[in-house]
């Protein structure tokens, strides 16, 4: 019989067995590209006899917290090959990873092939992620590879169609993405008026759309996050790589400051079709082209400590015979620090500077005008890893807008133009957020996450105040609405607050996975947009403006929610993700019949507030492996206004009825395929096929004075005609590439391989010879065959 004494002793003994056998220790570290010492975001690190795995975040970091003694390691990452390796843990340990694009073997390392597989345990969902590579193999208008016109290919992601700007996601406005580029906004992302993206290939390294389920260290946008990051540039050998188009070239050198330590990378790309317009006679003074410029410097202080300073400059330039000018484009710089504050804490401080500009010169009446938005914002961000099955994300923000409507300044000495400046305005938007993931089962995982957001209207400014607060008036006689009288102003002064408001923007989302092959996933996100972009086109231009929240122009508040369903097949050379959402945007503005946006110091005189509605199934269907790989997405969706009257006596627009958005696309078809034939050819296909934009037709005519005037029936009540085409290319590979340091590709593409001539619009006018009204469409590209050349060494 064991004696009480006895008894307790060996509770103490089983208890410290237990507390040995439970004992865990964190294995942290980096993983990069094992041919330049590039950091890679996103990388799958997990642990197979525990069935528990990590992911490095934006700057190549992982940490996770496991049992000690022997354990497998699992390491993949789209477009590199896997590694198996066994660690013996007995004590926190640093191991950093590389990771080989190639065939080249690692020692006491197990080789395996990478399989894009849906992401079935992690909560995380409505998101997409392409790599470079796949972008670069597509083919594309002019030869010229482009970021943003990739992303159309994906479910939920239209356009307003062929050379249109922006990018919509599921049924929401251009504005209402928030495109980032190493962190730094980015408030106009085309070139040549939407023709082509402001994003370099050569230099990005990572970019991840979240359509849905957003994380809650983002905010300040209604539908959706376009994250972006550029490439450090190699701290092992110096390297440069290239493109010769047809319209464009581009240039970028990378290489160490200091051996494994630092790196630079410098990029630059021009187009210089507008070279050919010189060769005649006609066309001579005339130009339209763009240039941009990446830079970026990373330094690894220590292990713990890490520099980078990256920017951007891009411009555009169209003019005509000396006496039209335009400009326009972006300017960004970030500087970073990243600290390790343990193996557990990450930590990241960002300065950043982001800047647009448009100015538009018009010598023929004598003046220059400029406008613009700037910002500047300080940001804090953590990710703190907790355990193996608890991360943080926390962090907080503060950004200072500034906003310039317009400067008009005279340029000729008889040009009858006084100076003017309308009202700049200015705001400051401060955020704090806290995110967390949590492994509740071996089948349950959840994130949830709260953002708390203020913004704050700041002077110097002048403010209108109207009767009723009613800055449009509704003409109950002729059932119209016009511009509303001021009753009174009030100047503020320098950082006197106009107007404020804040928001708490909840996160959530769950994973529940059946097995190892599928799982079911939903989230809730709201989101809060404090900025509109002032524009009567679908497709965002130059010339609009951005405009704070104020007393009359309010925040737009977004709601979604999404279920879906992912399933991996045929142990992953197949894989499935159907999707389907719902969203609503209050205060989503439009604009009254009429109305003058440009140049207008009281726009709250022409804007309604409205509210917004989308609702969709969205289906992805993926091989992921063979010669042969590619996807097919579909969506069937609809997006919708409302803007009632204020009082029983306006009618609103429409009659105050739901019509369809600007941005409704019913039926959205993209076809994607990739095939390897050998290491000298590859080819590539897209198919893409879109219900036809939302359009406002004329449904009868008057006459008037003799003219024949049409008369537009309700907003949006008709569309386009539908819209297809189809792309291919073939790219050829030197086989000579394998034994030499420079290597080279030729790239051949035809865009719009059967000639479908797509409407870019329809427009009405009157027809000279029999007086009556008649469509004109417009249509921007034929058949467009294209050859590139692309190099590096």
């Amino acid at each position: 019989m064991i004696s009480k004494n006895s008894f307790i002793f060996l509770i103490i003994i089983l208890s410290s067995l237990t507390s040995f056998s439970q004992e865990k220790f964190t294995l942290s570290g980096t993983i990069t590209d094992h041919k330049n010492n590039e950091t890679l975001i996103g990388v799958n690190i997990y642990v197979p006899a525990l069935k528990i795995g990590t992911t490095t975040n934006e700057y190549g970091f992982y940490s996770l917290t496991i049992p000690a003694g022997e354990q497998q390691i699992e390491i993949s990452y789209v477009g590199y090959q896997s590694i198996q390796e066994t660690i013996l843990l007995n004590q926190n340990t640093k191991n950093n990873f590389s990771l080989n694009e190639g065939g080249e073997e690692l020692q006491e390392v197990v080789i395996t092939d990478n399989k894009g597989k849906a992401n079935i345990k992690s909560p995380e969902m409505s998101t997409n992620k392409l790599s470079i590579a796949t972008i670069k193999k597509m083919p594309v208008v002019l030869g010229e590879v482009d970021v943003l016109k990739s992303i159309l290919l994906l479910p939920g992601v239209t356009n307003a169609g062929e050379g249109a700007s922006g990018f919509n996601v599921r049924g929401g406005g251009a504005d209402q993405n928030l495109i980032l580029l190493d962190e730094a906004t980015i408030f106009n992302s085309s070139h040549v008026f939407g023709f082509f993206s402001v994003f370099n290939p050569d230099a990005i390294k990572d970019l991840k759309l979240y359509k849905g389920g957003i994380p809650a260290r983002y905010g300040g946008r209604a539908s959706s996050v376009l994250d972006i990051y550029q490439k450090d540039g190699s701290s092992k050998d110096f390297h440069m790589n290239g493109g010769i188009g047809l319209i464009s070239s581009r240039l970028l050198a990378e290489g160490p400051l200091v051996k494994d330590k630092g790196s630079f990378l410098i990029g630059g790309r021009a187009s210089y079709a507008h070279l050919f317009l010189k060769l005649s006679e006609d066309n001579k003074d005339n130009a339209a082209y763009f240039y941009d410029l990446n830079t970026k410097l990373s330094y690894k202080v220590n292990d713990n400590n890490s520099l980078y300073l990256s920017g951007y400059f891009g411009r555009d330039v169209f003019s005509i015979n000396k006496s039209f000018s335009n400009t326009y484009g972006n300017a960004t710089l970030n500087l970073r620090w990243n600290h390790l504050y343990s193996d557990k804490l990450f930590s990241n401080l960002s300065l950043i500077f982001s800047d647009y500009y448009y100015g538009l010169d018009l010598d023929f009446v004598g003046f220059k005008w400029d406008s613009g938005i700037k910002n500047y914002n300080i940001k804090y961000d953590f990710k703190h890893y907790i355990s193996d099955k608890f991360k943080l994300n926390y962090g907080l923000s503060g950004i200072y807008y500034e906003f310039n409507p317009g400067t008009i300044k005279p340029t000729g000495e008889v040009s009858g133009i006084n100076p003017d400046q309308l009202d700049k305005k200015y705001a400051f938007e401060p955020s704090v957020y806290l995110d967390a993931e949590s492994q509740l089962s071996k089948k349950i995982t959840v994130s949830y996450g709260l953002r708390y957001s203020l913004f704050y209207r700041l002077g110097s400014s002048t403010v209108n105040y109207y009767a009723n607060n009613n800055p449009v008036v509704f003409n109950s006689n002729t059932e119209i609405y016009e511009k509303g009288k001021p009753n009174s102003t009030a100047y503020f002064g320098k950082n006197k607050v106009i107007q404020d408001y804040n928001n708490l923007e909840p996160r959530f989302a769950v994973s529940y996975q059946l097995n190892d092959d599928e799982s079911f996933k939903a989230s809730y996100n709201r989101m809060a947009q404090y900025l509109q972009l002032i524009s009567n086109t679908s497709s965002p231009t130059p010339l609009d403006v951005w405009m704070p929240s104020d007393k009359y122009i309010k925040p737009q508040i977004a709601d979604q929610v999404a279920l879906g369903y992912f399933r991996n097949l045929n142990n992953g050379a197949y894989s499935l993700e159907v999707e389907t959402y719902y969203k609503e945007i209050q205060n989503r503005l439009d604009y009254i019949d009429g109305a003058d946006l440009i140049a207008n110091d009281a726009i709250e005189q022409v804007l309604l507030n409205g509210q917004m509605r989308a609702y969709g199934l969205e289906v992805m269907f993926k091989k992921n492996e063979g010669k042969f790989n590619g996807w097919i997405s579909y969506t069937l969706s609809k997006s919708e206004q409302q803007t009632p009257g204020r009082t029983p006596e306006e009618t609103g627009i429409n009659n105050g009825q739901w019509y369809s958005s600007a941005y409704d696309k019913t039926h959205n078809l993209a076809v994607t395929s990739a095939y390897n034939l050998n290491d000298k050819w590859s080819f590539g296909a897209n198919f893409a096929l879109q219900s036809g934009q939302p359009v406002t037709y004329p449904n009868s005519q008057y006459e008037y004075l003799g003219i024949k005037v049409p008369n537009y029936g309700l907003r949006n009540e008709d569309r386009l005609p539908a819209y297809h085409h189809l792309d291919v290319s073939a790219t050829l590979t030197s086989r000579k590439n394998k034994n030499r340091n420079w290597k080279g590709e030729w790239v051949f593409s035809i865009y719009n391989l059967y000639n479908r001539q797509n409407a870019a619009s329809i427009n009405f006018r009157q027809n000279v010879d029999s007086g009556a009204n008649e469509a004109v469409q417009t249509s921007i590209f034929g058949i467009v065959p294209a050859v590139s050349y692309n190099f590096k060494f």
